[in-house]
């Protein structure tokens, strides 16, 4: 595989947002952010299912794992640092809260 393959296969892009899989680096023509672990890895798997609903227990069991004592607040609040850093690209994607049923990334329309 050339380096350029690798470098294709590391960006997730949905709208204007690409997420570097290689540097944990979220970006938009308006700027970035490298994520912390949690988030890149939250976002990775929203982007990887756009309009599929992730419940919050999945966040947890993939993210944090089975033995993990997390809290579901946890996951609020990395959705929480996720739609602020959406914001400040000026993303023309979402995520959406549906309620007791998990999140999913939508397009704004």
């Amino acid at each position: 595989m050339t380096r350029s393959q690798n470098d294709a296969d590391s960006l997730l892009r949905l709208g204007n947002i690409t997420l570097d899989r290689s540097t944990f680096e979220l970006s938009s023509p308006t700027g970035s952010f490298r994520l912390a672990n949690k988030e890149f890895q939250m976002l990775e798997l929203l982007m990887c299912n756009p309009r599929h609903l992730i419940s919050t227990e999945r966040f947890l069991e993939k993210i944090w794992g089975y033995d993990a004592k997390a809290e579901v607040s946890v996951v609020w609040v990395y959705i929480s640092y996720l739609r602020k850093k959406l914001s400040a690209l000026h993303a023309d994607i979402k995520i959406r809260a549906s309620r007791n049923s998990g999140y999913s990334l939508e397009m704004i329309e």
